[in-house]
């Protein structure tokens, strides 16, 4: 134990004395500050990761902007989930070769999930040999001795990309992209092994933060005005794997619920196979604990989760949802659903839209399969044509629409506490969202953003509903 505190003080001491480097450099080489355009592809815990970059480039010197044309140095940070975001991120790439044949002191980093892939490190540097930085999700931390490695040297591609064991590194700054809600990660990695995921590849086993530290984090958010902790992991119900002493997901949410404070707790992501009648019992019992349960099925046919290799049955998914509905009032549910894995047919497609019509989703977040190179579904026989799997994708999308307006129909008519988040749409209007995660739209003064308000609904809609205020 002590050798890994004497490793994790090394550690630090050489990034403070690399971010004080770098920020001499800066200093002596722009008359101006350096601006960074920093932009985070993919899910929340990627975001997160972009704010503690932007808190790592503040710290050495950079102000932000919002316009590449702008910037002394741009960073995407990467998404590896599907394909969509890793052609999004070369065509990014590809069209900043003339920004940076304009101004050749504009530094390019590629960082984040893309860059754990051996095969995507290669086609950079062949095709994109004009990026100055490549590095992976392990090595975020390191980015100050990277970038002075970059600064100080002739190097062409500076690159940290090795697989090494997950490391939570602590104390990290944080640039916080909003004032009202965060993102507070509990854990990284994934030991899930999905057959279509290539997160366990990218971002490696799991390991969890130990509560003091989330606490105080929790905290210090709390002291800043945050009205909103969500907590972030791969998997959030299997958190707290090899602590000691042990603590579970149910024992934590239940130590920050202990937080003074007004404020409510997320979580996502929460796979079925952990999520126990354990977590459900305390999510009813603590009052801070949102009542919206993000749980992943990804699939209504058991022959087809059995294919994913997600471990649980759909017998054993409606089980969770039945139990959480007689016990959480007003309790809501969103989920995943891949349409279009390899093999499936519309027979099993047709056992995924009867499990969504027995639940009842408020949101659903849809995707057609995305073969990944490395993972084992990429190697299954493929046979249902893309037309047909966009056709399956329309009739779901449809079919959602009619059950959550369905669902949002039963809100009309009460009084719920909303979180103002901001501005809405239409001119007058401030948006938010209630417990439950549904947003709702109503005419407010602008004083109430980032407060609490009590909204009577009045009109659903499709994806959201109407309401007006009925207390300051």
């Amino acid at each position: 134990m002590e050798q890994v505190l004497d490793i994790a003080y090394a550690e630090k001491q050489r990034r403070e004395q690399s971010i004080q480097m770098v920020h001499k450099i800066l200093e002596e080489r722009y008359d101006h500050q350096p601006l960074a355009y920093v932009h985070s592809f993919g899910c929340q815990q990627n975001v997160s990761d972009g704010e503690k970059i932007m808190g790592l480039l503040a710290q050495m010197g950079y102000g932000f902007t919002q316009s590449q044309d702008e910037a002394d140095l741009i960073l995407y940070n990467t998404c590896a989930v599907r394909e969509n975001a890793e052609t999004r991120v070369f065509g990014n790439v590809g069209a900043l070769k003339k920004l940076k044949k304009e101004k050749p002191g504009l530094l390019l980093c590629l960082c984040g999930c893309m860059m754990q892939q051996k095969q995507v490190v290669e086609k950079i540097q062949t095709s994109y040999p004009f990026v100055d930085i490549i590095f992976g999700t392990h090595a975020l931390h390191t980015l100050p001795q990277l970038l002075h490695t970059k600064l100080t040297t002739s190097q062409r591609h500076v690159i940290s990309v090795e697989e090494q064991e997950n490391q939570i590194v602590e104390g990290l700054p944080t640039r916080r992209e909003g004032s009202i809600k965060a993102w507070l990660p509990i854990m990284y990695g994934c030991d899930n092994f999905c057959t279509y995921c290539i997160v366990p590849y990218v971002r490696g086993r799991e390991k969890s933060r130990m509560p003091q530290d989330i606490l105080a984090e929790a905290r210090e958010l709390m002291a800043q005005g945050y009205k909103e902790i969500t907590l972030l992991g791969q998997n959030v119900n299997s958190y707290g794997k090899g602590l000691e002493p042990a603590v579970n997901f149910s024992k934590l949410l239940r130590m920050l619920n202990e937080i003074e404070g007004d404020f409510r707790i997320r979580f996502m992501t929460s796979h079925p196979k952990d999520c126990t009648r354990e977590l459900l019992d305390t999510i009813r019992d603590c009052d801070k604990v949102c009542n919206h349960i993000h749980l992943p099925v990804q699939s209504g046919s058991n022959r087809i989760l059995r294919e994913m290799n997600r471990h649980y049955t759909k017998e054993d998914y409606l089980a969770l949802i039945d139990y959480a509905r007689k016990n959480i009032p007003d309790v809501a549910f969103s989920s995943d659903i891949i349409v279009g894995f390899p093999g499936e047919t519309r027979e099993d497609f047709l056992e995924t839209l009867e499990l969504i019509r027995q639940v009842g989703y408020e949101r659903l977040y849809t995707f057609i399969y995305s073969p990944r190179t490395g993972t084992k579904a990429a190697t299954m026989a493929d046979p249902v044509p893309a037309a047909e799997k966009s056709a399956w994708m329309q009739e779901l999308l449809e079919l959602q629409g009619e059950l959550g307006q369905e669902s949002f129909e039963k809100m009309v008519g009460r009084s719920w506490r909303v979180l103002v988040e901001g501005e809405g749409k239409t001119e007058g209007t401030l948006t938010g969202r209630t417990e439950s995660n549904v947003i709702v739209d109503f005419k407010a003064p602008k004083s109430l953003i980032g407060q609490f308000a009590t909204v009577k609904v009045t009109k659903a809609m499709k994806w959201a509903v109407l309401g007006e205020l009925i207390e300051k």
